[in-house]
């Protein structure tokens, strides 16, 4: 099965929380309620620098996932 790169989620236990799942490498979810970020992948010291520099990228990519589902739901 082919995964989409982002995938949008909720719970009803955390009803103001929108979660965003990132499938690819590195996995994460991103609580964009509170931009919360959970690692599903274990760091080394030299993957650890790169993710510090990439981690603004991957929320601002995840956020924009997100404002184009919402605007297709109200199209």
């Amino acid at each position: 099965m082919e995964l989409p790169k982002f995938i949008l989620g909720d719970n009803t236990d955390h009803p103001d929380a929108i979660y965003i799942i990132h499938t690819e490498f590195p996995r994460f979810i991103i609580n964009l309620e509170n931009d919360e970020v959970e690692w599903f992948e274990e760091f080394d010291q030299h993957d650890q620098k790169e993710l510090e520099t990439e981690t603004e990228n991957y929320i601002k990519q995840a956020t924009d996932f997100y404002d184009r589902e919402v605007q297709r739901y109200d199209d």
